[in-house]
């Protein structure tokens, strides 16, 4: 990992830091506070994490340039939270009728994700990153969308549809190589040439999108 790498991934913990300051002052408001300011914290703070780890160990600890350890799998696992938790808090902010079927179908990814890691089944992680990321990705593309185009939130909050396009493609490339296979042009060297600003972008695209996408009342 470069110098760059360091600096753009540090760059990425501020804004993880400024996020979870800014989300822990909008549930000391009662107009404010909402379940999904919750979900969006644990997005940041695996963010954070995920980040300061990188910047310590380099990017072995991903497992993807043959520096595989019980590490990079827990890396791995718990760096699946940042869109999950994203998507979950979405859809528990606007259609929160769906909210609990959504959760036990994220979890159930996570369950999946984190076995195959665990257990070394790479059949189940070729099968369980791929789709379950797509979900999560899904999810967090279309609901800011339907958000903007319904008059909900403001232009903005296509955002947080960018930063999970970021994320979804980063995270279906990475499940790819460490399942054993490449997704089209996106090898191990490419990925972590680029995985740096990936991070960097999907905090901006998450921090734009909920900061400024509510509409003025």
């Amino acid at each position: 990992m470069n110098l760059f790498d360091r600096t753009v991934l540090l760059a990425t913990g501020l804004v993880c830091i400024y996020m979870i300051w800014f989300l822990l002052g909008k549930q000391k408001n009662s107009k404010t506070a909402h379940v999904a300011n919750y979900y969006y914290m644990v997005t940041f703070a695996v963010l954070l994490v995920s980040g300061l780890l990188l910047i310590a160990f380099g990017w072995n600890i991903l497992g993807l340039l043959g520096g595989g350890s019980a590490a990079s799998k827990f890396v791995s696992i718990v760096a699946t939270l940042i869109p999950f938790a994203l998507a979950a808090g979405l859809v528990k902010r606007f259609y929160p009728q769906l909210a609990t079927p959504y959760l036990v179908v994220l979890v159930i990814g996570l369950l999946c994700i984190g076995g195959s890691k665990l257990l070394a089944l790479a059949t189940l992680a070729k099968i369980a990153y791929p789709v379950f990321h797509s979900i999560a990705g899904l999810t967090i593309f279309v609901i800011p969308v339907l958000a903007v185009k319904n008059k909900i939130m403001g232009p903005n909050f296509y955002g947080v549809t960018i930063g999970g396009t970021l994320i979804g493609l980063g995270g279906i490339a990475l499940g790819f190589l460490t399942g054993g296979r490449q997704l089209l042009f996106f090898s191990g060297d490419f990925v972590l040439m680029i995985l740096a600003p990936i991070l960097f972008f999907t905090a901006f695209g998450y921090m734009w999108g909920l900061t400024k996408g509510e509409l003025d009342k």
